[in-house]
């Protein structure tokens, strides 16, 4: 259904360079960029009083087209044992047998490899890090199931663009990533978690034929809404009505993890990166910007989605650090019972009078305490 070899060859051709530095500069960010990793992990496990290893494998330091081949080789992991499900649930009357049917299979294969290619090299000029969840299996089975990945040349890309600090940025990007690797090895089931979920979201597609016809069509009334400048997104458009569901407790988690690693970043503290102010405040300038053409392709991808994400879940994990402390909102990562729904990320109040034990909650009257 994809032809990864395709996906990555159309990457790798359309992604743009990254910023011209000299070679000795290049290994001077590769080296620090490692470093800061191991600053920002030790400061996170601090901060956020996450169980997890004292002296975890240093950051892998890609370019933009490394953060391809990374992203194919996860892609595949979690989808072609997914394609495989679904192709025996199809079953071959839909596009028929015979040798037609197998030049239909691999000229689609290698459309939707190119058009996989095309979406990869556009994200690959944007992202400053990740957490790869994903990974080929290990033969030894002595590697760690996940990856911390940082993006060197849009790092140096972005420091450049805002006029920062650039040993300061890169903390900074480093405290966000490295909280996503506490969060799923510090927390034992979130990671199947996740990937059940998406599992379970890929396997609601409907296969139906007459009904793929309709989401083709909401999917090109969604281009057309987001060009006009509307919310429509890609996303929404073709997923099914059982989908919905799986998708509202999928974004509910990763607007948690996501908006705890934008509060940590921010709240670790000036100490750590005295200019973190003025990053946070050009940084958030420079995501509300763009061109007409960027931020329409940032709502067709569900970017801007993300972007909320961040805001939405920053504000739920600062407003219950601030009233019950950093022990008690760390219940949230007891179970997928003690997870936030997207609701109570919107109203903090309803995830803590659900789960936190009424001690932890004070509901005196001002005036009883005053007494």
């Amino acid at each position: 259904m994809i032809d990864w070899n395709v996906a990555v060859q159309t990457g790798t051709r359309l992604v743009r360079p990254g910023p011209q530095v000299e070679p000795a500069e290049a290994r001077e960010v590769v080296a620090q960029l490692r470093e800061l990793s191991r600053v920002a992990h030790g400061h996170v496990r601090d901060f956020t009083g996450l169980p997890i290893e004292a002296d975890p494998a240093p950051a892998t330091v890609v370019d933009r087209p490394g953060w391809i081949r990374a992203n194919v080789d996860g892609f595949r992991v979690v989808l072609e044992p997914l394609m495989e499900r679904m192709a025996e649930k199809r079953g071959p009357g839909l596009l028929g047998g015979g040798a037609g049917g197998v030049v239909v299979q691999a000229v689609g294969s290698r459309v939707t490899g190119m058009q996989v290619g095309a979406i990869l090299a556009y994200m690959a000029g944007r992202v400053l890090g990740q957490y790869e969840l994903f990974l080929p299996p290990d033969p030894s089975g002595e590697a760690p199931a996940g990856r911390l990945t940082l993006v060197a040349p849009n790092i140096v890309a972005v420091e450049q663009e805002l006029d920062v600090d650039a040993r300061d940025f890169r903390l900074w990007v480093c405290l966000h990533e490295e909280t996503h690797r506490a969060q799923f090895t510090g927390v034992p089931w979130l990671r199947s978690y996740v990937q059940d979920q998406m599992t379970e979201f890929l396997l609601a597609s409907d296969l139906d034929p007459g009904a793929m016809l309709d989401r083709l069509r909401d999917a090109a009334e969604a281009v057309a809404d987001a060009v006009r400048g509307g919310e429509g997104n890609l996303i929404d458009a073709i997923q099914t009505p059982a989908q919905r569901e799986i998708l509202d407790r999928l974004t509910a988690v990763m607007t948690l993890v996501e908006g705890h690693g934008d509060y940590v970043m921010d709240a670790v503290g000036p100490e750590v990166v005295p200019s973190v102010r003025q990053i946070r405040d050009r940084f958030q300038g420079r995501r509300e910007g763009g061109s007409k053409l960027d931020r329409t392709i940032r709502r067709l991808l569900g970017i801007e989605l993300k972007m909320k994400q961040y805001a939405e879940g920053s504000r739920f994990v600062r407003r219950v650090v601030t009233e019950v402390g950093m022990a008690n909102f760390n219940r949230v990562w007891d179970s997928p019972e003690t997870l936030p729904t997207h609701a109570e990320i919107k109203e903090p109040a309803l995830w803590m009078r659900r789960v936190l034990d009424p001690p932890a909650i004070d509901t005196t009257p001002p005036e009883a305490n005053e007494a």
